[in-house]
């Protein structure tokens, strides 16, 4: 048990790189905590981790901005006024100054700083990826986040359409496919995490992916200029997701994440999403650990209210 009261910055899949055996070679998933003194702790998410927290203050706090100087060389600094949070997870003045937020302006001629600039010139990715319900998107990774990126979004099948040469036409190219094959570019976390609750087939899932990929790719090859090339790759989900992306009997989780203790063995996790397992039961539940960013917990032997709840007869 601890007092220590730390500010959860979110989790996060720090793979190994763009390489296709990134599932099977990369660390496992963390979930990032700040202390009171700024020091950022890295808490491991393996199958198997019993995490046991209650939720120390009410309310979001701010997380800090960003100051990015290269493709693979960022900044981080932490809030000053260790504000609360007012746009999702910074404060009014940490977001204005965010280097990260101008990125979705910058194929419309938005002006962007050096370092920023250098990080958007790097080679980029154009994926197609599909989540637990069958809901589709078409999102962009630059190539060192090539694997994580999918990682992190808790895609359950994705591939990659086109490798562009910057971030700029890889933008253009995600607008394209938006405006003339109809993929959104967002899927909200709190449909992945409901969608995890009753996941559709493999089969199905791949199906669905394999085909809105090559429309997508129709489109591109059917738009020509100069910059980008149409690939066809898969991205290899991680080990660690496959529980969570098999249909199984499984509950959501029923707790309040914003106040109260909780705690659970997590079995398995998908983006920000944990399979988990409550103790006294022999019931898993889906749990959206994303609901847990820019709040403050203390670690503890905690445990969640076990519900009553009734399996599915099959």
């Amino acid at each position: 048990m601890t007092d220590t009261r730390y500010l959860v910055h979110g989790v996060f899949w720090d793979g190994p790189g763009p390489g296709p055996s990134a599932a099977s070679r990369g660390r496992p998933p963390a979930m990032r905590l700040q202390d009171p003194d700024g020091a950022v702790t890295a808490l491991t998410l393996d199958a198997g981790t019993r995490l046991g927290f209650r939720l120390a203050a009410a309310g979001k706090h701010c997380l800090g901005r960003h100051l990015v100087h290269g493709p693979a060389d960022r900044d981080h600094v932490l809030c000053p006024d260790r504000a609360a949070a007012a746009k999702g997870s910074q404060c009014e003045r940490c977001f204005v100054l965010d280097d990260s937020r101008l990125i979705h302006d910058f194929h419309r001629g938005g002006r962007v700083p050096p370092g920023l600039r250098a990080y958007l010139m790097q080679p980029h990715w154009l994926y197609v990826a599909t989540f637990a319900n069958g809901a589709s998107k078409v999102g962009t990774a630059s190539h060192p986040r090539k694997w994580n990126r999918l990682a992190e979004q808790g895609a359950v099948v994705a591939r990659y359409i086109a490798r562009a040469e910057d971030g700029r036409v890889v933008r253009l190219l995600e607008d394209m496919i938006t405006r003339d094959a109809g993929l959104p570019q967002q899927v909200r976390a709190a449909a992945k995490a409901a969608a995890l609750v009753a996941p559709a087939a493999a089969v199905d899932l791949d199906a669905v992916n394999g085909r809105l990929a090559g429309e997508a790719r129709s489109v591109l090859a059917g738009a020509g200029g100069e910059g980008f090339a149409v690939v066809d790759e898969r991205w290899v989900r991680p080990e660690l997701s496959a529980k969570a992306c098999a249909p199984a009997a499984r509950h959501a989780y029923p707790h309040d994440l914003g106040a109260g203790a909780h705690g659970f063995r997590i079995d398995s996790l998908s983006g920000s999403i944990a399979l988990a397992a409550l103790d006294g039961s022999g019931l898993e539940f889906v749990v959206n650990l994303g609901q847990l960013k820019a709040r403050v917990i203390e670690l503890g032997d905690h445990g969640s209210d076990v519900p009553a709840v009734q399996e599915s007869l099959f």
